[in-house]
């Protein structure tokens, strides 16, 4: 640990993503995933994602004084959050995903504060600056599987923050501007954060070891797999269903029934933009196929038969597919749909 070094602790939302932006800045050591800002001691995941604590998800910043400021972090915080939504961040709703500075001396809140009027004045929202400044509490450290999440789940990371909203809203809001703190990014750097907003396909060599047979006949080669003798077509465990190839989400037990058909059929997409439809002529018949958007996985077929709302039957072959139980959706990176299955 580098001498004379301090912390910071910010709450912007998933901490899984204002971890990952805070350890690229030049000056940051480490930042550490956590709680704080409520009243339960040594809050686990469940209890404050679950709301009522009144912790955040927050994250803890060790830094360099030397080499990067309070102030300047001040403006790495804002630069990477929507400061005027005072009921969460992003695909994260609820009072402990809000955006809040938390100060431990006097000094960092005068700099917090003058921070936020000058944010607030500089005419860059046309909505009020709400983010919270308040006394910073005991930091409790997040479970190990937060710590470092983005580096050890590059792909899941990926998933959940390209669905989040998070960067969508940067891009539109600061249009490109990059913290003036010396952190431009180099083209090599540019490429890999590129790449890392995309969905990927392993080689078809990686696919033919790690797929059975019948997954890489459906996905690969364009199969049907048989009725009634696949793993999915009776399943009725809440949860989502992800391409078995890329891991993009794709559909949501939400919206699946039984059609008598013997494969998982479902109403509608989860993320719509995640599915797309082609013209298919085989088998002497026009058909609609639809399929994966990145990973290309042929799914199955859309046909109008299907129940309300939509009157669609998504029919897909469980090959394509992979199932992750809600239980298991935020240990997995997909937990910006957890809210579709709570109570």
């Amino acid at each position: 640990m580098v001498e004379n070094s301090r912390s910071a602790v910010f709450a912007g939302g998933c901490f899984w993503c204002t971890e990952s932006d805070f350890e690229k800045v030049d000056g940051v050591i480490q930042a550490v995933s956590g709680y704080t800002g409520g009243g339960v001691d040594n809050p686990t995941y469940q209890q404050v994602s679950a709301g009522g604590t009144g912790h955040v998800e927050a994250i803890k910043i060790v830094y360099d004084p030397t080499r990067v400021s309070y102030k300047q972090l001040l403006d790495v915080f804002w630069r990477h959050i929507d400061p005027t939504d005072a009921g969460g961040q992003f695909v994260d709703r609820g009072d402990q995903y809000r955006s809040v500075i938390f100060y431990a001396t006097e000094e960092e809140r005068q700099l917090a504060e003058t921070s936020k009027q000058a944010l607030a004045a500089s005419g860059r929202f046309d909505r009020p600056v709400v983010t919270d400044i308040l006394p910073l509490e005991t930091f409790y450290e997040a479970e190990d599987y937060h710590q470092d999440y983005y580096k050890k789940n590059p792909l899941r990371y990926t998933w959940y923050r390209s669905g989040s909203g998070r960067d969508r809203f940067l891009e539109m809001t600061w249009a490109g501007e990059t913290v003036k703190l010396g952190t431009e990014m180099s083209p090599t750097t540019m490429d890999k954060v590129k790449k890392a907003t995309k969905y990927e396909v392993p080689p078809d060599e990686q696919l033919k070891q790690t797929l059975t047979p019948m997954q890489y006949k459906v996905t690969r080669e364009n199969g049907t797999e048989p009725p009634f003798n696949n793993e999915y077509w009776d399943n009725h465990a809440a949860g989502i269903y992800v391409d078995v190839v890329s891991g993009e989400p794709l559909f949501s037990s939400i919206d699946k029934f039984d059609s008598g058909t013997g494969w998982p059929s479902f109403t509608r997409p989860l993320q719509p933009e995640n599915v797309i439809e082609k013209k298919d002529t085989s088998f002497f018949m026009v058909r609609t196929e639809v399929r994966s958007k990145h990973g290309d996985t042929h799914l199955g077929h859309l046909f109008e038969d299907g129940p309300k709302p939509t009157g669609l039957r998504y029919c897909i072959n469980s090959a394509s597919l992979k199932f992750i139980p809600a239980d298991e959706l935020e240990k997995e990176g997909y937990g910006s749909f957890q809210s579709l299955f709570e109570k």
